[in-house]
């Protein structure tokens, strides 16, 4: 019983750097979204993180921890999955209005928390940092190109 309180592969301190990485990184992503009222705010981004870093780090504490040298586990199966469902979530941010698709932006956001989540997961924190980082500069970058399509924004192509 006992052996189902703690991690059995990694260190507590491995586990609480990963989760740490994984709410920290993807929170920079989605503030970003959250300050410019996009369709998503920055808590889906942090709980889809976490929860696909949770998940991969499960699916590696059973695979080393398996007694059985038999075991068909398989993390990358995992990773499928996350990946695969959170483009449902991801899709459900988008909408179209008049010619224009809104919301691409904030879907392909939360699809790449998803991912950031899962290489926290296998700890590659740095490899986190640095597509939190692409995605958080690209974002606030491209911000005056796409503004014109934002529905929030005074620059609407509509008006033009």
């Amino acid at each position: 019983m006992t052996d189902m309180l703690h991690p059995s592969s990694l260190s507590w301190f491995d586990v609480a750097w990963r989760l740490g990485a994984a709410t920290l990184f993807p929170l920079i992503v989605g503030l970003e979204r959250f300050f410019h009222k996009k369709p998503i705010d920055f808590r889906p981004f942090v709980i889809i993180s976490v929860a696909a870093c949770g998940l991969l780090i499960g699916s590696i504490e059973l695979l080393q921890s398996s007694n059985d040298s038999q075991a068909q586990i398989d993390p990358t199966r995992v990773i499928e999955g996350v990946i695969t469902g959170i483009g449902f979530i991801g899709a459900g941010a988008m909408f179209r209005e008049g010619n224009y698709v809104q919301g691409a932006g904030s879907a392909a956001s939360i699809w790449c928390a998803g991912a950031i989540g899962l290489v926290c997961g296998m700890g590659e924190l740095w490899l986190g940092a640095i597509v939190s980082i692409i995605v958080f500069l690209l974002l606030v970058v491209s911000r005056p190109f796409t503004e014109r399509w934002d529905p929030g924004s005074t620059k609407r192509a509509d008006t033009e």
